[in-house]
C-alpha cells in the first residue's frame, strides 16, 4: 500500500514539473501573435514580412529536432530540460539589442535561438509525458499539459500586447501622420524599446527555471523498451531506421499540417482581422480567444479520453470540425468570420495529444529520434503562414486561407482513419 502511494506520488511530481515545462511552452510560443502586429509596425513591415516571425520561430524546430535527440543521449532528459531553458534565456536577451537597434533581423535571430532552446524542450518532454503512463490514456496525458501550455498562451499575449501595444491605434496614427523624419524615427525607437524589460525578465526566469530542473530530482525514463507487439514480436524488431515505421513518417506529416494550421488559427487570426477591418486594439486579444477556445477542447478530452472515445476518433472528429470551419470562414465576414478562425482552437485543441502518441507507438529503442521527427514536423509553422502571405497578395485572404487549411484538415482525417495504425 505505501509503495503505490509512493509511486503515485512520485507520478504526480513528475507531471508538474513537466507541467511547468508546458506552460514555458505556451507562454514563449504564443507571445508571436502579438510580436507580428508589434514588429509589423514598429519595424515597417507588410504583411509577408510581419509572418517572418512565425517562419524564423518554428523553422528552428526542422534544423535542431534531430541534433536535440543527439544531445539527449549524451545529457539526458533532465539536462537536456535545463539546457533548453538555458537557449531559450539566450535568445530572449538578443531582443534587447534588436530593440535598441529597431533591427528586425536580429529580431528574428533571438526568435530562432528561443525555438532551439524549445526545440531542445519540446524533444525531451513529449516522449517523456507520452511513456510514463499507459499509451492509451497518453493523449489525456499531453490534454493536461495542453491546459498549462495554453493557461499559459491566454495569459502571454495579454500581457505583452498590454505593455507593447498599448493605445496601439493611436500610436498607429501618430506615426502615420508624423512628416519630420526625425520625429517618426524617435516615436517608432520609443515603440521597439517597449520590449526591452518583458524580454530581460522572461530571460532571468527561464534561467532560474534551469537551475532548479537541473538540480530537481526528476527521473529518467527508459526508452528501449519494446511496447507494442505483433504477435508475440516487438514491433521495433529487426528495424533499423524510423524510417521504417510508416505510421511515424505519416505522423510526422500530420503534425507538419496541424502546427501549420494551429499558427494560422493562432498567430494569423490578427492579420486576418485587421484585413476584415477590425482596428489593431480590438486584433491584438484575437490570438486569445483562439487559445481560449483550445483550452476548452483539452478540457473535453481529458474527460473524454479514453473512457468514452478513443484518442484516434476524437482525432477524427476535431479534423471535421476543422474542415467544417475554415469553409465556414471563406463563407463570412465580420465577427462571424473571426469566430470561426477562434474556434478553430477547439478543432485543434486534441491534434497534438493524439498524433504524438499515436506515432512513437511502439518505437521502442527508436522513440527519441522518432520524437525527433516529430518535433521537425513543428516547422509546419514557418511554412504554411509563409504560404498564406504570398497566396494572401494574389488571390485575397479569404481564398488564401481556404486553399491553404482545407488540405490540412483532410490530411489529419486521414491519418485519423488509417495512417495512424502500425504495421
Amino acid at each position: 500500500m505505501q509503495q503505490a502511494s509512493t509511486k503515485n506520488s512520485q507520478y504526480l511530481y513528475q507531471l508538474t514539473i513537466i507541467g511547468v515545462m508546458f506552460f514555458i511552452f505556451g507562454f514563449v510560443t504564443w507571445l508571436n501573435g502579438t510580436l507580428i502586429p508589434f514588429l509589423k509596425l514598429a519595424c515597417e513591415l507588410d504583411t509577408l514580412q510581419a509572418l517572418f516571425v512565425t517562419f524564423a520561430f518554428y523553422i528552428s524546430y526542422f534544423f535542431l529536432a534531430l541534433p536535440s535527440s543527439k544531445i539527449l543521449e549524451k545529457t539526458g532528459f533532465k539536462n537536456g530540460m535545463a539546457w533548453g531553458l538555458l537557449v531559450m534565456a539566450l535568445g530572449c536577451l538578443i531582443f534587447i539589442p534588436a530593440a535598441n537597434a529597431r533591427s528586425f533581423p536580429l529580431f528574428l535571430t533571438g526568435l530562432f535561438v528561443q525555438g532551439m532552446g524549445l526545440a531542445l524542450l519540446q524533444t525531451a518532454n513529449n516522449p517523456y509525458i507520452s511513456i510514463i503512463g499507459p499509451i492509451e490514456s497518453a493523449a489525456q496525458r499531453i490534454s493536461i499539459m495542453g491546459i498549462c501550455n495554453k493557461v499559459a498562451g491566454i495569459l502571454s499575449p495579454l500581457i505583452l500586447s498590454s505593455i507593447v501595444l498599448k493605445n496601439a491605434s493611436a500610436i498607429e496614427t501618430e506615426i502615420t501622420n508624423a512628416t519630420d523624419a526625425a520625429v517618426r524615427s524617435q516615436l517608432l525607437d520609443e515603440l521597439a524599446g517597449r520590449v526591452v524589460m518583458p524580454y530581460m525578465v522572461m530571460a532571468a526566469v527561464l534561467a532560474v527555471l534551469a537551475l532548479m530542473i537541473r538540480r530537481s530530482s526528476l527521473p529518467e525514463i527508459d526508452t528501449s523498451a519494446e511496447s507494442v507487439e505483433e504477435g508475440n514480436t516487438p514491433l521495433s524488431a529487426g528495424r533499423t531506421h524510423v524510417w521504417q515505421f510508416p505510421h511515424l513518417v505519416l505522423g510526422a506529416l500530420a503534425i507538419f499540417v496541424y502546427v501549420g494550421a494551429e499558427v494560422m488559427a493562432g498567430d494569423v487570426i490578427g492579420v486576418y482581422g485587421k484585413s476584415l477591418g477590425f482596428s489593431l486594439d480590438q486584433t491584438k486579444y484575437f490570438t486569445t480567444f483562439t487559445l481560449g477556445a483550445m483550452l476548452l477542447g483539452y478540457i473535453l478530452s481529458i474527460f473524454l479520453i479514453p473512457k468514452y472515445i478513443a484518442q484516434q476518433n476524437f482525432l477524427k472528429y476535431s479534423a471535421v470540425l476543422g474542415l467544417v470551419l475554415t469553409v465556414l470562414t471563406y463563407f463570412t465576414t465580420g465577427s462571424t468570420a473571426v469566430s470561426c478562425i477562434a474556434l478553430l482552437g477547439l478543432a485543434n485543441a486534441v491534434m497534438w495529444p493524439a498524433i504524438f502518441p499515436l506515432a512513437i507507438n511502439g518505437l521502442g529503442r527508436f522513440t527519441q529520434v522518432g520524437s525527433a521527427w516529430l518535433i521537425m514536423g513543428i516547422a509546419g509553422g514557418a511554412l504554411i503562414p509563409q504560404a498564406y502571405g504570398l497566396l494572401e497578395r494574389s488571390m485575397g485572404y479569404q481564398s488564401a486561407f481556404l486553399l491553404l487549411m482545407a488540405p490540412c484538415y483532410l490530411y489529419i482525417l486521414y491519418y485519423a482513419v488509417a495512417g495512424y495504425r502500425p504495421r
